[in-house]
């Protein structure tokens, strides 16, 4: 089997494992880790041909394969995607991580469910214990982590340093809770998120959490940790106390990897539904802040999953619409609250990974343009690296737009959205009718099938989902909006929000930006 390693985007001098990268979570130059190559579909034949199994031996085509894909089921499908990129963990490891992260903690047994509605197939991401797509692969992050510390032979305990714009956070803590060897501190904006988002994570147990909320936004949150990680006289002195940090955000390559599966999966599943033919081409439409969730449906695209085009939907803080737009990426303008905070952010962190490629994998090149959006704020691709994009078109949408189409889509088929993914749906309903405004570009073939990533539980954001739906209903706060909104749509109330609603609250710290690295050391003492 051919090996995967991992590089830094921003230095040739590194070149580790699958499992000492996802140990890092940053790479000590400041750069992200990327694979030395993207697998294959094929590879992953290969090495269902040399385990002998059933039905390989009589795939001819591409499109034999993906139908008998077709047939797995989500956590069947993980084990065999995770293994062409994590190949220095054993089968037996994996299948164990998989088995441990894809279990009850998901309320039905297809893990993510397609459904069709309104016209477009919306990839239900929202079915795990904190009810939002991270779940997808901080279920499986903390398995993937102690499995390499014991390969690896590390003996200190593992920090995880983690931002958050709302749902990550939660995620992470549910994953790492209480699990041997970790601690786990979350960052998040105190008045950026949800009050359903903040208590998830201020009603989070275990004793070897914490949760802070900081004065500031994302970015600040973001850039924090970020600083952290680059302090080497710090880590040193961590090192020597018996404490390593490492990162559950989209940075560390074990969250980015495992997001891969779900677009195979979503593309299989319509395969498996009678909905396209094998080999079909489709779009894909991404509601976006952090930019892993859309970058691990171009690794998808890569490994030869038919995605045409993949469409990256932004809210009012639209930086990444006019990145594609434009080719210049310009984080100096007015920070918006909005209805979807997740995507409440204006430095993309894992951009980068997609900047390393359009540059032709240069470093040098790659450094530079990090080095500029550091310094000013602002960095610009050249002609021929904008070329390269051509994969990706941008698209955003207003707080009305995305309010309208929370109460059109309910209106036409009673089907519920989030606020996340109202933007993915507002903006893909445009592309795929063929209208340009408020897109970078139209997708070249707008007539085909339409994925849209759903990436929360309406019950997440009740009071903007409930006002939307019915204008004249106004709840004092999302907790008095849970039951009129399960009122008025007559949909159950996930057992997350159920449980939060009286739940005690167990974190109250709250720091300023610069008062992060305090935290921390405070917290580890």
């Amino acid at each position: 089997m051919n090996s995967v390693y991992y590089r830094s985007t921003r230095s040739d001098k590194i070149r580790i494992t699958s499992g000492e990268a996802i140990l890092k979570g940053l790479a000590p130059d400041g750069g992200l880790f990327v694979p030395s190559r993207i697998p294959t579909l094929d590879e992953i034949k290969e090495n269902m041909l040399r385990c002998g199994f059933a039905g390989a031996d009589r795939c001819q085509s591409r499109e034999d394969f993906m139908k008998l894909l077709s047939a797995l089921d989500y956590r069947e499908l993980a084990f065999e995607v995770l293994r062409v990129f994590f190949t220095d963990y054993s089968d037996d490891e994996l299948k164990d991580c998989v088995k441990k992260a894809y279990d009850k903690k998901f309320d039905t047994d297809m893990i993510a469910p397609l459904v069709k509605k309104d016209g477009r197939y919306y990839l239900e991401l929202f079915h795990g214990e904190t009810i939002a797509f991270k779940d997808m692969a901080l279920s499986l992050l903390p398995h993937l982590m102690t499995a390499a510390a014991k390969k690896n032979g590390i003996k200190e305990e593992l920090v995880i340093l983690t931002a958050t714009s709302g749902d990550t956070g939660k995620a992470a803590l549910a994953g790492f809770s209480d699990v041997p060897g970790t601690k786990i501190i979350v960052f998040y904006p105190k008045n950026g998120v949800s009050p359903i988002q903040e208590k998830l994570m201020l009603s989070s147990r275990g004793k070897n959490t914490l949760v802070v909320g900081i004065e500031g936004n994302f970015d600040d949150a973001q850039n924090g940790v970020k600083e952290i990680f680059s302090d080497k006289e710090l880590g040193k002195k961590l090192l020597e106390r018996g404490y390593r940090f490492s990162s559950a955000n989209s940075i560390n390559i074990g969250r980015l990897i495992p997001q891969v599966v779900y677009y195979i999966w979503a593309y299989l599943r319509l395969i498996a539904q009678g909905e396209i033919q094998a080999g079909e081409s489709v779009n894909v439409t991404v509601p976006t802040g952090n930019f892993g969730n859309i970058l691990a449906g171009s690794y998808a695209k890569k490994m030869g999953v038919p995605i045409e085009t993949l469409i990256c939907a932004s809210n009012e803080n639209k930086v990444l619409f006019d990145f594609f737009g434009t080719g210049q990426y310009d984080k100096n303008r007015r920070f918006i609250l909005t209805a979807s905070p997740s995507m409440d952010i204006l430095i993309s962190s894992n951009l980068e990974r997609l900047i390393f490629e359009a540059v032709g994998e240069d470093p040098e090149r790659c450094l530079l343009l990090m080095s500029s959006l550091k310094k000013t704020g602002r960095y610009e691709l050249t002609h021929e690296e904008k070329k390269t994009l051509g994969g990706f078109i941008g698209g955003w949408t207003d707080e009305k737009g995305t309010l309208d189409e929370i109460k059109r889509v309910f209106q036409t088929s009673g089907y519920v959205l989030d606020t996340h993914t109202a933007v993915a749906s507002s903006v893909a309903r445009r592309a795929a009718s063929g209208d340009a405004d408020m897109l970078s570009a139209l997708p070249a073939n707008p007539g085909l099938s339409m994925i849209v990533i759903s990436t929360a539980s309406p019950y997440k954001f009740t009071g903007s989902v409930l006002s939307a739906i019915e204008e004249t209903c106004q709840a004092e706060d999302d907790f008095a909006a849970i039951g009129e909104l399960s009122r008025i749509t007559g949909t159950p109330i996930p057992k997350a929000v159920a449980d939060i609603k009286n739940a005690p609250v167990l974190h109250s710290m709250v720091c300023g930006a610069l008062d992060m690295r305090e935290a921390v050391t405070g917290f580890l003492k």
